[in-house]
């Protein structure tokens, strides 16, 4: 239940710590005196364990990552094995066991090969965004080295993700250190005409993604999207046919499509990749997030034999001269192929779409709140917009759900839940309560 307590803790006091040493990321370290972080001592299954033994709902899986609740015994197992095995060594110049099945893995998954390895989203938006205009520079097109992407993308917050990415909160204040690119309309089923269709609106947008390629196809190396959730946005939902025509589109015009699935992948959309409901296959694939299921930091991006091709050669400037000391690293990949097991064992995603079911009827009363619009929802992803959220609204909602057991950050003024697979109704249920509870108080 949530609000629960576990007596068996011993109080100790991180805050004041964690303050003094550590920076924390997305976050103005000087709110942190008044909104004081969540000291965390454990967590298992779907709930976060409080330093005072004090139980919270992990309502947005850590940062969108953890899959299969924390401490999971089998993946908890599967590194226990490794570690007795071997913890890392350097991919350049040296192969193991895991990192040769995972790829083999995704490989099938994807439909897309050679996967190579990074940390984190960020370092995967950029290993694709360097590999694709390197391919062009090695196929005689040095000219096409630009990027499209959409308006309020996001797709990472180092220099060469930054630069595809939309958000102006992350952006603006890095604007002299980013390479110039192209924003072409989101199809962001929200801001669709009164009567026109989410589906009406997506072709739309692909109208305009085709007409700028069509002028400016001979300099653009690849166009990279989010499929189906602009997460960043706001949860930022669209219809599938957009991914279908920009497929279409980009291949009219050669130009690469990178689907970013970091945060979409590994069933959050209902299908295992968001790409799946548009039945496309992107040029690549950027996948981090969920592929550990939460445990450790690891990012894939996997493309065609076309691509792969375009750097094999005698000249060593010719191949990706690209690297990461813990690339490949064996205990991350031994923790991916333990949640990919997972995913075949238990046949989660036809699991989860009963889940989804069950548990988008028992918020229909969040959905029918006075103060809520645009309740959406696909796969294991919910969210809504607060139509009257005043300035601060995101950090008094995350203060108002958090005393009431629920950790959960709103991204301006939506709300959104991307709960671990595990969660059970009735966390759900509690769940509703909460965020009634606080749409409710006139001080949120």
């Amino acid at each position: 239940m949530i609000g629960a307590h576990d007596d068996n803790f011993k109080s100790m006091d991180l805050l004041s710590r964690s303050r003094a040493a550590v920076w924390h990321p997305c976050t103005q370290m000087k709110q942190l005196e008044a909104d004081p972080p969540l000291a965390v001592a454990r967590g298992e299954g779907p709930w976060l364990i409080g330093v005072d033994g004090r139980m919270y709902l992990d309502a947005i899986s850590s940062w969108w990552v953890n899959l299969f609740g924390h401490c999971n015994p089998r993946i908890n197992a599967a590194l226990t094995d490794q570690l007795g095995r071997l913890e890392h060594v350097m991919l350049a110049g040296a192969t193991h066991a895991p990192v040769v099945e995972l790829s083999e893995r995704l490989a099938q998954l994807t439909g897309l090969g050679h996967a190579f390895y990074g940390s984190d989203g960020a370092s995967a938006t950029e290993i694709a965004l360097k590999m694709s205009a390197h391919y062009w520079r090695n196929t005689g097109k040095p000219e096409k080295n630009g990027f499209v992407s959409l308006q309020n993308g996001y797709h990472g917050e180092t220099v060469g993700a930054l630069s595809v990415t939309d958000i102006p909160l992350f952006k603006a204040t890095y604007e002299p250190l980013l390479r110039p690119t192209v924003q072409v309309p989101t199809p962001d089923a929200r801001l669709a005409e009164p009567g026109e269709s989410a589906e009406a609106y997506a072709l739309r947008c692909a109208d305009a993604l085709e007409a700028h390629l069509a002028g400016h196809a001979d300099t653009t190396a690849a166009f990279i999207v989010e499929p189906l959730v602009q997460g960043a946005a706001g949860m930022a939902m669209y219809h599938p046919v957009y991914l279908a025509r920009a497929r279409e589109v980009c291949t009219r015009y050669q130009v690469h499509l990178i689907a970013d699935e970091i945060a979409v992948g590994f069933g959050r959309t209902g299908t295992l990749f968001a790409c799946e409901q548009a039945g496309v296959r992107p040029d690549f694939i950027c996948l981090s997030k969920g592929l550990t299921g939460g445990y450790l930091p690891l990012s894939a991006v996997l493309t065609t034999d076309a691509v792969y091709a375009a750097f094999w050669g005698d000249e060593t400037a010719r191949g990706f001269l690209h690297s990461h000391s813990y690339t490949g690293n064996p205990l991350a990949c031994r923790a991916a192929l333990a949640v990919l097991d997972l995913f075949e064992q238990d046949r989660v995603i036809a699991a989860n779409r009963v889940k989804a079911d069950a548990f988008t009827g028992i918020l229909d009363k969040v959905c029918a709140h006075p103060r809520v619009r645009h309740f959406r929802h696909l796969g294991m992803i919910w969210a809504f917009d607060v139509h009257d959220a005043k300035p601060g609204f995101a950090s008094r909602f995350h203060r108002a759900a958090l005393a009431q057991g629920v950790f959960i950050r709103p991204i301006g003024a939506t709300v959104y839940f991307m709960p671990p697979y595990v969660v059970e109704a009735d966390a759900v249920r509690d769940l509703a309560e909460v965020l009634c509870a606080c749409l409710d108080d006139p001080a949120v």
